[in-house]
């Protein structure tokens, strides 16, 4: 019985520390990813407008008697991003690498010595106890540590993916968002993109480059079958949290 309850309060254990992750998972098991519905990304919990130090706006002229239209690119209708809502092309193209050694290595040895001969008169106590009076006392530690540290890193993403603007800040810029899903078998690759550009920066082609996203959050992984292969078990990684060796 008492071996009954413990496994039950492990299985318990296990259930909340995995959360609704696990629970959906289960809800999968000999299916492939569910697909997420589209959603208004400002109605999504925690979603909060963007607010930056702003100039004062101002109205462009229209000239007298001019076919221009004030702020256009181009003579005919301008078909870019420019109000929530529009759609922009975002180009994600990162391809990174570092490398990080580090090397450290400390010692230390320290030594004392101390003779016993009168020891506030209980030499004869001592004696009693095996300890030696006359031989000195010698205390000593060492310690020593010595570490080597390598990190190779290489990253890589190139995809393409349609974003929505969703506020238009008060000097012109915009805040974009954007997710996308591909189901392949039994995985679910995900990439989303958030950020805010420049309206002078989108091309004649209705695109922009991931590296002229201000604030820009960039996230690509997946969920499903080999993703849940590649991931430690809950047990190993509560293990390796609370270990302290």
């Amino acid at each position: 019985m008492k071996k009954s309850l413990q496994i039950l309060a492990l299985a318990s254990a296990t259930l909340s520390l995995s959360g609704c992750n696990f629970l959906d998972r289960l809800s999968e098991v000999g299916e492939p990813p569910k697909v997420s519905r589209i959603q208004d990304p400002t109605t999504q919990p925690g979603y909060k407008p963007v607010s930056m130090p702003m100039p004062a706006p101002t109205q462009p002229q229209a000239g007298v008697n001019s076919l221009w239209r004030p702020g256009a690119r181009a003579f005919f209708k301008d078909q870019r991003a420019t109000d929530v809502g529009d759609l922009i092309t975002v180009s994600v193209n990162i391809n990174e690498s570092g490398q990080l050694t580090n090397k450290t290595s400390t010692s230390t040895a320290n030594s004392e010595a101390a003779s016993a001969a009168t020891f506030f008169g209980l030499e004869s106590g001592l004696k009693k106890l095996g300890a030696s009076t006359t031989a000195p006392w010698n205390f000593g530690s060492t310690s020593g540590m010595s570490g080597n540290g390598t990190m190779t890193r290489q990253e890589q993403v190139v995809i393409n993916l349609a974003a929505t603007v969703i506020q238009k800040l008060p000097n012109g810029n915009l805040v974009i968002a954007g997710k996308q899903e591909l189901r392949v078998n039994g995985d679910m690759r995900e990439l989303s993109v958030q950020g805010i550009i420049r309206a002078e920066d989108i091309s004649t082609l209705n695109t922009i480059t991931s590296d002229k996203i201000a604030e820009a959050r960039i996230t690509y992984g997946g969920r499903g079958t080999l993703a849940d292969v590649q991931q430690a078990r809950y047990g190993q990684q509560i293990f390796d949290l609370i270990s302290p060796f």
